[in-house]
C-alpha cells in the first residue's frame, strides 16, 4: 500500500471503530443504568439499548448516496455531528424516552456507506480489500474492547458518562477526517464498494443474497436480545457484581475466538463453508437453548458464552465473505448495502424483542426466543450451495458501447478460472469472479489491467 492508502486505511478504520465503540459499550451495562430512570419498562429498555439500529438500518445507504453528490467528508462530519448530538441527548436523560430519542439520534449519523466510500476513492482496487479487511477487523475489536470496558467504565463514570466520553470521542473523530484523513483527488462511484441504486431491485430478488441477509438479521436479532437480559441475571441470579462482569466476558470471548479460527481455516482451505456454516448455526442454537435452562450457575452461563461466541465469531466473519461470494460481480457494493442494513434492523429487533418478552415471561423466554429464531436461520440455511471459491477481479478495460461490452463478456468467460464477468462500458471496468484454483491474472494481459 501507498503512504496515502496506509494512512486512509488508519484512520478510517479508527473513526469507524470508534463510532462502533460508542454504540457498543452501554450493551452489557444499560439494564442496570436504566433503573433509575423515569418511566422505564422492560420493553422500553429494549428499545433504548437497540434504537440505534433501526436509525441505522434506515439511513446509511441514503446517507452514502448522499456522499456521491454532497461529498465523502461532508457527510461523515454531518454524520459525527449526530452521533455526538446523541450521545448528549442521553447523557442529559432523565427518562428512559429522552434516552431512546438520544440513541435514535446517535444511530442517525449513519456514515458507515460513506466511510466505505471514501475509502474505495483513496485506493486502488488491488489494495481494496485490504482496507475494507481492517475496518471489519475494528469493528470486532470495539466490539470486544466495548464489552469488557463497558462495565469498567461503568464503575468508573456511570453510564452517563459513557455517553458524555462517545460525545467527545464523535468530536475528535471529526477532527480526524477534518486534518488527518487524506482528500481524495475524485471522488466516483465504486460498485463493489458501495450501493448502486439500479441494482437494489435485482439484489433483494436473489434468494441466495436473502438468505444472507437474514442469517446477519437473526445474529444480531440473538445478540441484543440476549443482552437485553444478561446484565440482571448476573447481578440478581448469580450475585456477581456489575464492576465484574468483564471478568466474564473477556475470557469467553477470546475463548470463542480462538475457538472459531480452526473452522474458518477449515472453511476457506478445505472448501467446506456450507457445512461448517450450518454446523455454526447449530452450535448458536444450542447455546441459547443451554442459556433458557442456566440462568441460575455462573459456570453455566460461562459455558453458555462461551458457546455463543465460538459460534458468533465464525458467523460473523463468514457472513460478509459469503455475500462477496455469492453477488453478482458487479453488484458486490449494493449487497453489503442491504447487509448492513439488515445488521442493524436484527440489532432493533432484538431489543424490541427481548424487552417485550423480558417484561412479559421473564429472561429464560428472552432466551427460548433466541433459540427459535436461529432454528428458522437453520431450517432455512440448509438451502444454501456450498460457495465455489472465487475472489474478485477488476479489470480495467477500453470499450465503446454495449456492443463492445458484451463481446467481452463473451470471450472473458473464455479464459480458464473466470467463472462470471460483467463489463460496464461507462466505467470502463470488467467485474470478475475468478476459481483462485485455476487462474492465472497473465491471461488477462491481452484485455487490460487486472486489479484485484
Amino acid at each position: 500500500m501507498s503512504p496515502t492508502e496506509r494512512r486512509a486505511t488508519f484512520t478510517l478504520g479508527s473513526i469507524y471503530a470508534l463510532r462502533m465503540l460508542g454504540l457498543f459499550m452501554i450493551l452489557p451495562v444499560f439494564a442496570l443504568y436504566a433503573e433509575n430512570l423515569e418511566g422505564v419498562t422492560p420493553l422500553l429498555v429494549g428499545v433504548a439499548i437497540s434504537a440505534y439500529g433501526l436509525t441505522q438500518a434506515l439511513l446509511q445507504i441514503p446517507f452514502g448516496m448522499m456522499s456521491d453528490r454532497l461529498g465523502r467528508k461532508p457527510v461523515i462530519i454531518g454524520g459525527l455531528v449526530l452521533f455526538a448530538a446523541g450521545s448528549v441527548v442521553a447523557a442529559t436523560a432523565e427518562s428512559i424516552h429522552w434516552v431512546i430519542v438520544g440513541r435514535a439520534l446517535q444511530g442517525s449519523g449513519a456514515i458507515a456507506a460513506a466511510i466505505m466510500a471514501l475509502a474505495a476513492d483513496l485506493t486502488r482496487e488491488e489494495q481494496r480489500t485490504k482496507i475494507m479487511a481492517f475496518i471489519g477487523a475494528s469493528i470486532g475489536a470495539a466490539f470486544v474492547i466495548a464489552m469488557v470496558g463497558g462495565p469498567l467504565l461503568n464503575t468508573w463514570i456511570g453510564v452517563d458518562g459513557i455517553f458524555w466520553l462517545t460525545a467527545v470521542l464523535a468530536l475528535l473523530g471529526i477532527a480526524v477526517v477534518a486534518f488527518a484523513v487524506p482528500t481524495p483527488a475524485h471522488s466516483g462511484l465504486h460498485r463493489d464498494a458501495e450501493p448502486v441504486p439500479a441494482q437494489f431491485a435485482s439484489v433483494l430478488r436473489n434468494p441466495d443474497l436473502l438468505r444472507l441477509d437474514l442469517g446477519i438479521l437473526t445474529l444480531h436479532t440473538i445478540l441484543t436480545a440476549g443482552f437485553v437480559v444478561l446484565p440482571l441475571v448476573l447481578r440478581d441470579q448469580v450475585g456477581l457484581s456489575p464492576d465484574k462482569h468483564w471478568m466474564l466476558y473477556l475470557p469467553v470471548m477470546l475463548l470463542g475466538l480462538v475457538a472459531m479460527i480452526p473452522m474458518v481455516i477449515m472453511a476457506e482451505r478445505q472448501g467446506r463453508m456450507k457445512t461448517v456454516f450450518l454446523g455454526a448455526v447449530g452450535v448458536l442454537v444450542v447455546s441459547q437453548v443451554w442459556m433458557s435452562q442456566a440462568l441460575h450457575s455462573l459456570w453455566a452461563i460461562a459455558v453458555g458464552l462461551w458457546i455463543f461466541f465460538a459460534a458468533f465469531n465464525l458467523l460473523e466473519a463468514t457472513l460478509p465473505s459469503l455475500i462477496s461470494k455469492t453477488a453478482p460481480p458487479d453488484s458486490k457494493g449494493t449487497a453489503m448495502g442491504v447487509y448492513s442494513s439488515s445488521q442493524f434492523l436484527g440489532a432493533f429487533l432484538g431489543g424490541l424483542m427481548g424487552g417485550g418478552l423480558h417484561g412479559a415471561f421473564g429472561e429464560s423466554a428472552v432466551y427460548a426466543f433466541c433459540a427459535g429464531a436461529g432454528l428458522i436461520w437453520l431450517l432455512l440455511a440448509s438451502g444454501m450451495r456450498n460457495p465455489k471459491p472465487l475472489k474478485s477481479v477488476l479489470l480495467r478495460v477500453n470499450v465503446s458501447g454495449e456492443g463492445e461490452a458484451r463481446s467481452l463478456v463473451s470471450r472473458l468467460t473464455q479464459v480458464s478460472g473466470v467463472a462470471e464477468a460483467v463489463v460496464v462500458a461507462e466505467d470502463g471496468i470488467a467485474y470478475l469472479k475468478v476459481d483462485s484454483r485455476n487462474f492465472d491474472s497473465a491471461d488477462l494481459a491481452a484485455f487490460g489491467a487486472a486489479e484485484g
